[in-house]
């Protein structure tokens, strides 16, 4: 098996890198915005779509068109999510084991009740965030989901809907845009806490992670 964000043995890592090159030949001159991105992103756009550049390029500039139009100003600022921050509903924790960037979410505070836009830019947020934090080459993040208080009274479905079309939709390497940030949140492990001190935004997390 190779390492994490290495090619598999089956893949021609040679012709992949070409592939790579010819790719960004042709997004810069579709969108010079293009040259911003790495090789490595690229790269995840090329594997989403079986290393088809005319079909991973037309992912690629979906991606930076929904970006430029969701993200004008290139991140989100606190001011605009300051009402999910204050609900203390995501942290991120280090790094666990195999160096994967480590998020907690407190699942039952994700209720969009300060309207679905913020609710939106804040995911959006988070997974700026955790992927910024990941080291060149490596393509994924954990997550923890702690399901303490969740249940069908504070569900709130059109939240939970937003938040996957984000990721999968948008994000989701094999359907649309935002390859990055889904390579990176390729798993995502539920686990139990030793012990969780939410109001100091600290935690023990279970052996295993």
């Amino acid at each position: 098996m190779g390492s994490e964000g290495s090619c598999s043995p089956l893949i021609d890592e040679d012709l992949e890198w070409e592939k790579v090159g010819l790719m960004r030949a042709f997004v810069e001159d579709k969108d010079p915005q293009a040259k911003e991105a790495d090789n490595f992103m690229i790269r995840r756009f090329l594997r989403a779509r079986d290393l088809d550049i005319d079909k991973a390029s037309t992912m690629f500039l979906k991606y930076l068109k929904w970006k430029r139009e969701f993200v004008p100003n290139g991140f989100i600022s606190d001011a605009e999510v300051k009402n999910e921050l204050a609900e203390r509903k995501f942290f991120v924790q280090g790094f666990d084991r195999k160096g994967h960037p480590l998020g907690v979410a407190f699942t039952a505070k994700f209720n969009a009740k300060h309207g679905m836009d913020e609710h939106k830019r804040f995911v959006v947020s988070i997974l700026d965030t955790l992927c910024s934090r990941t080291s060149r080459g490596q393509e994924k993040v954990m997550i923890i989901a702690d399901l303490k208080g969740w249940g069908y009274s504070n569900c709130n479905v059109r939240a939970y809907l937003a938040a996957i079309d984000i990721l999968q939709m948008k994000n989701h390497p094999r359907t649309d845009h935002y390859s990055k940030s889904y390579s990176n949140l390729d798993h995502h492990h539920f686990a139990k806490y030793e012990h969780i001190e939410e109001d100091q935004g600290t935690y023990q997390l279970a052996d295993g992670l």
